[in-house]
């Protein structure tokens, strides 16, 4: 698999990554053993960066990774967490702390359950105002002299706050949702990411599946799954999506592909500083994603797919 370099810090890692998030809890129950095999199959086809996050399952994400790269050199794979976000005993979301004493302590816990002592790349999952970015990252930093961490990420964050945590230490990537249908990085944040060198890793490329080519308005949604809350979803934007998604999935006929593919693929060629995460949790999924490797879109081919999804 082809590799590309995240930032100027000197992170080459696959070309495509793995979100580990759906193995966990936010999509509801999901099979571990399909899970693990899912990871195993990922690695093999030469995946090597894995995104996880210490509030997926409350650790169950990290302690779900360990177990799979149980057989895997640590030294060929790239494991990202994002830390920060407060869940209470029933899985509720209470809050976000990035106090330094946090920071450490969370990095602690983590450091534990993936079996590791050394991370990567460690990001805080969101902003939290009543710390200054600038604290932040001094303490990631601190992090990276003692060899805790080795790169240093954002996720969901605008470009001046990419330019004050740059002039502290050097990013890697900045994680944050980009798509066929949410392109909202293209106006300022993807601009600033090229302007300081820094990556993007990209989640959501399938629009949270609306782009997998596999949703209908039939699909029923499990209690505990997130996207219940996401607007994409609720009935009154339903309708609009899927029609998209159907306008697109003629384009992927002439391509002879499925509508994933040329979703993955379109977020793919939007440049070498970009890297698509599947967040494929089974293997049948995760083979779809592969896919995406043969396929090479055409300048008339990206017009047509934006002319598809303005």
């Amino acid at each position: 698999m082809q590799k590309r370099t995240l930032g100027k810090t000197g992170l080459e890692v696959s070309m495509l990554g793995l979100g580990c998030m759906g193995m966990s809890d936010l999509y509801g129950p999901a099979n571990e053993a399909e899970s693990m095999a899912t990871i195993h199959a990922a690695l093999d086809a030469g995946i090597t960066l894995l995104d996880s996050g210490d509030f997926y399952g409350s650790g169950h994400n990290e302690l779900l990774i360990r177990q799979a790269l149980r057989d895997y050199p640590r030294d060929q794979v790239q494991i990202s967490v994002k830390f920060g976000i407060l869940r209470d005993p029933a899985g509720g979301w209470i809050g976000i702390d990035n106090r330094p004493a946090a920071i450490k302590n969370f990095l602690a816990y983590t450091l534990k359950r993936l079996g590791t002592d050394y991370i990567d790349i460690y990001r805080p999952a969101r902003i939290d105002p009543s710390v200054p970015i600038e604290d932040v990252i001094g303490t990631l930093a601190e992090l990276v002299e003692k060899g805790y961490v080795r790169h240093i990420g954002l996720s969901e964050v605008g470009a001046d706050t990419l330019r004050r945590a740059q002039a502290v230490h050097p990013i890697s990537d900045l994680q944050i949702e980009y798509s066929l249908i949410s392109r909202g990085i293209e106006d300022d944040i993807l601009p600033a990411c090229r302007e300081l060198g820094i990556g993007i890793t990209a989640y959501g490329v399938l629009s949270r599946g609306l782009l997998s080519g596999h949703w209908s308005k039939e699909r029923a949604l499990g209690t505990h799954d997130f996207r219940n809350s996401v607007p994409r979803f609720s009935d009154e934007n339903l309708d609009h999506n899927l029609a998209l998604v159907e306008a697109l999935r003629t384009i992927a006929h002439k391509q002879a592909a499925t509508v994933a593919q040329i979703a993955i693929a379109w977020v793919a060629s939007r440049g070498d500083d970009i890297v698509p995460l599947i967040g494929a949790r089974r293997r049948e999924r995760l083979t779809e994603a592969l896919g995406t490797l043969a396929i090479d879109l055409s300048a008339d081919d990206l017009r047509d797919i934006e002319q598809a999804i303005p």
